[in-house]
């Protein structure tokens, strides 16, 4: 089904057009047409599959063609609300917003933390018709009386199980305390677990649902294995398989901003670009390192879970997850980053002692084993002992012990815990040495 089938306006498809789609995604297909109807809406879908575009382009079309029954005050009413758990995911939904409204007399603005409160006061004093928000930015501001809520006609929680795994959901409350009745609700999950059932029994009133994958499926598009190495030896293994693979756009996943910074640091004494997104980043070191990445300026990108929630890199080839995530979840988010649109991906895991229990966890999951392939030269000990570390989800979700590693957090108002990394000391290349692709990863490469 073309996208002229769905019921959107010239303006909106010829925004479409403009970015070179004329086929649906399967969310987009179904969540259009429902988001149209004018009811609640619970949505299903993993990253990558085109779901801001499948509520973006239907909020945009009523905003069009239904006047605010609220537009006679002396500020533009707020109509819409889209609430997500990140910086990066908060600007790349407005950035869709402004890209599919742009033939419309549509307005509409960003606010989340790390950057000033006063540019984006203003801006919501003079009023919007969309506002994209984080929950604690957002709270900030009504606080501060810089926006009224009472007004709201569409609430949209976007990626919400990952909201309430960052401890969102006191402040979630609290917005919706704000919002007034009747108003349509639209709830996008990656997964639906109890706790999403829960909320979307207590927001949302006879809502449609959309599952558009199996519950907690993997892409089949992404090729999975795992490499079994020494604790110590992940870093060298690292920059070996980019350096004998020539890999040029790598996404690699630790559980903390500190195993970030260490993974960072040991990469450029490999002479490979590497640059971390995490939230010990100021705003402006995040979006530079995203902007930096993208353009292909740095071949490696180190990132926490909750920082790279949200990131959209159209045909990411490589991901890396350097530890393993002590929640099975992450594992399917974070391999979601490639594999997008119909392209081929790779998932690669470098696995400890420490993390065999994860590995369980994971292949329970998904349902499927994951291959095991040993690199030779990096060889596990088959000596080495399993070490315990401590982990601790987002606030509010208390402190549980685990075999393996605490994983970090980036930023916002969540306060996750930090675990121990383990110990990746290994030798320093001699000065001016490059990457390469010898079992050694510093022969001189390119």
């Amino acid at each position: 089904m073309p996208f002229t089938k769905l019921g959107l306006s010239g303006a909106l498809l010829r925004a479409v057009a403009d970015q070179g789609y004329t086929v649906p995604t399967p969310i987009q297909a179904r969540a259009i047409p429902a988001v149209l109807a004018g009811g609640d809406l619970l949505a299903g879908a993993q990253t990558g599959t085109g779901k801001t575009a499948g509520f973006v382009l239907p909020i945009l079309q009523q905003l069009s063609t239904r006047p605010s029954p609220h537009a006679n005050g002396a500020r533009k009413p707020l109509r819409v609300l889209i609430v997500t758990p990140t910086r990066e995911l908060c600007a790349q939904v407005e950035a869709s917003v402004r890209t599919y409204g742009k033939h419309l007399k549509v307005t509409s603005t960003a606010v989340f933390g790390g950057v000033g409160l006063g540019p984006q006061a203003s801006q919501l004093r003079r009023g919007v018709d969309i506002l994209v928000a984080t929950p604690g930015r957002l709270l900030d501001h009504q606080r501060q009386r810089n926006v009224d809520l009472s007004r709201v006609e569409i609430l949209v929680l976007d990626e919400a199980d990952r909201m309430l795994d960052m401890g969102f959901l006191p402040d979630i409350k609290r917005i919706l305390a704000m919002l007034p009745r009747g108003r349509q609700n639209l709830l996008f999950s990656a997964t639906f677990s109890d706790e999403i059932k829960a909320l979307a029994d207590k927001l949302l009133d006879q809502p449609q649902t959309i599952e558009v994958a199996p519950r907690n499926s993997t892409v089949d598009a992404i090729a999975q294995r795992v490499h079994p190495v020494s604790r110590d030896q992940k870093s060298r293994l690292l920059a070996w398989l980019i350096g004998h693979h020539d890999w040029r756009q790598v996404l690699v996943f630790t559980r903390t901003k500190h195993g970030a910074d260490k993974v960072v640091r040991s990469l450029q004494a490999d002479g490979i670009g590497a640059v971390a997104l995490h939230g010990n980043k100021s705003q402006g070191q995040r979006t530079k390192a995203l902007a930096e990445f993208k353009r292909g300026s740095v071949e490696v990108l180190v990132a926490t879970d909750i920082a790279a929630r949200g990131i959209d890199i159209d045909q990411l080839p490589h991901v890396v997850n350097y530890d393993l995530p002590n929640v099975p979840h992450d594992y399917v988010h974070r391999i979601g980053r490639t594999g997008r649109a119909g392209a081929d991906g790779e998932a690669i895991s470098l696995m400890c002692v420490d993390e065999h229990a994860f590995l369980r966890d994971i292949e329970r999951l998904i349902k499927r084993e994951i291959r095991r392939e040993v690199i030779p030269g990096f060889e596990p000990d088959p000596n080495e002992v399993p070490q315990k570390i401590f982990a601790q989800r987002g606030r509010g979700q208390g402190q549980r012990q685990h075999q393996g590693a605490g994983r970090g957090n980036a930023g916002g108002h969540a306060q996750n815990g930090r675990g121990r990394n383990g110990s990746d000391k290994r030798p320093s290349p001699k000065h001016g040495q490059k990457r390469g692709n010898g079992h050694a990863g510093w022969v001189a490469g390119r």
